[in-house]
């Protein structure tokens, strides 16, 4: 007998043994239980997350022999919910939009959508990926999907659902399927391997877990490949064998190395990290997710649940955290942004990438005023310019002994033009460096007082000299 692969051997057969997905559940059980079953549904989602189970599931429970109306606890074990349950029953067709996209196809789905079920209640449509359908086949499908017969329902999955036209989704009822939680797939896996009397250690399954990025199929296909080699045994060092360091766990190398401004290593950690075959724009996008955790959890505390990091993983989050702050991770971000929308039209595209890195590498270079300024000791309050640390003061003007009154002959506009502001002296600027505060802000900032003059022209048309470029 052929071997049947996990994937398909511990698919979801019933409501209850669907992983991760409550609130879906919940909204079709009670459809089912008040007669209020839709026509049309669309179900979104990632890879491996249950949607095309699901759609079996809602299958089998609207037309379920065994029961003489539709029920949410079909019997699994009539004609029909076997047939559904292999994908091969006559009057649910399953059909994939991607070999069938064109309007050709949808104009037989709707002619043959007129003659009733052969020997259930409703002729079911399950039209997989349906966002590769091509627009006249999409508009084609339109009057069918809003008012089909009665003994017809519709149901659609996509993992692309913003391909779905507008007046396609308006007239279904569109659920977004959630990234299967990494805990609940270790759950599920231990499950199967107590059911296929295989030995696995915890650690081991929750690495396959995280590995599996929130879908149940690649878990399961994981697990297929792990025992495969390990016999019946899913051991840590198996996995560490046959799977090599995941992104994260390079990604939080990479992060280390910047961390301590080695641009040398940290190329190498990116070198060993492209050379897993990931696409620049995609490991662009991974590393931005995972920098993206750190500021989170910078800002918000380690605990912070808008982080959906697993517990082997947090740890280390939240020591890194630590090593930037908040606008250090904002210029790492803004740098791999700009780095993932140039690698996609760029001919050199490994160049920039190792471009971006030196410039993480130096990200600790990059912090706010505010939090150099409370390191030292300085007010970092938004109403204290910080530039006026660096300004020298102005040494107060000599008193002057004032000029007799004198008729003037000048237009009214000069007598009241601005005079021209006194440019700084070396003294001026020597007394300003004796200041403990601009001493500190000079070392922090690395930088040197300047006495800026340029040309001004005043409102009355008079132009006066301000101060220009003079160093101390």
């Amino acid at each position: 007998m052929a071997y049947t692969v996990l994937a398909r051997k511990f698919r979801s057969r019933s409501f209850d043994e669907v992983i991760g997905q409550g609130p879906i559940v919940t909204t079709l059980k009670n459809a089912l239980a008040q007669d209020r079953v839709h026509h049309g549904y669309l179900f979104c989602g990632t890879r491996g997350v249950g949607k095309t189970s699901m759609a079996r599931i809602l299958a089998k429970c609207l037309n379920c022999l065994a029961a003489d109306a539709p029920t949410a606890t079909p019997c699994h074990e009539c004609n029909a919910c076997l047939a559904i349950a292999r994908g091969e029953d006559v009057d649910v067709i399953e059909i994939d939009a991607a070999s069938n996209t064109g309007v050709d196809h949808i104009r037989d789905l709707r002619n043959n959508a007129v003659y009733r079920p052969t020997r259930c209640r409703f002729k079911i449509y399950i039209i997989d990926e349906v966002h590769m359908l091509s627009p006249g086949a999409f508009n084609a499908l339109l009057k069918t999907l809003e008012e089909p017969p009665d003994h017809v329902k519709f149901i659609l999955a996509t993992t692309e659902s913003h391909k779905i036209p507008a007046t396609i989704i308006s007239r279904v009822q569109r659920f977004d399927f959630r990234s299967i939680p990494a805990g609940e797939i270790a759950g599920q896996l231990a499950m199967i391997c107590r059911a296929e009397s295989v030995e696995a250690e915890e650690a081991a399954l929750k690495r396959l877990a995280r590995l599996a990025n929130g879908s149940m199929r690649d878990a399961l296909s994981l697990l297929d490949q792990i025992t495969s080699m390990g016999g019946k045994k899913v051991a840590s060092e198996v996995v560490d064998e046959l799977i090599p360091a995941t992104h994260d766990e390079l990604f939080a190398d990479l992060i280390d190395r910047c961390a301590d401004g080695d641009a040398a290593g940290a190329l190498t950690v990116a070198d060993a990290s492209l050379g897993r075959g990931q696409a620049p724009d995609v490991w662009c996008t991974l590393l931005i997710a995972q920098i993206r955790d750190l500021m989170i959890m910078r800002v918000c505390g380690p605990d912070t649940e808008l982080v959906d990091a697993p517990a082997g993983l947090r740890g280390r989050l939240a020591e890194q955290c630590l090593k930037f702050d908040g606008g250090a991770f904002v210029y790492m971000i803004t740098v791999l942004e700009e780095l993932r929308r140039s690698v996609k039209a760029s001919g050199a595209g490994r160049a920039l990438i190792d471009a971006a890195v030196i410039r993480l590498a130096e990200a600790s270079n990059f912090s706010s005023i505010e939090s150099l300024m409370s390191q030292l000791g300085a007010p970092s309050s938004p109403h204290v310019p910080v530039t006026n640390t660096a300004a020298a003061p102005r040494a107060p003007e000599p008193a002057t002994k004032a000029a007799p009154a004198r008729k003037s002959t000048t237009a009214p506009s000069a007598m009241t033009a601005t005079p021209p502001p006194r440019r700084a002296t070396q003294a001026d600027l020597r007394a300003a460096r004796a200041e403990p505060l601009v001493q500190a802000a000079l070392t922090a900032f690395g930088g040197q007082i300047v006495d800026v003059q340029q040309n001004v022209t005043h409102d009355n048309g008079a132009t006066s000299q301000a101060p220009t470029n003079q160093p101390s």
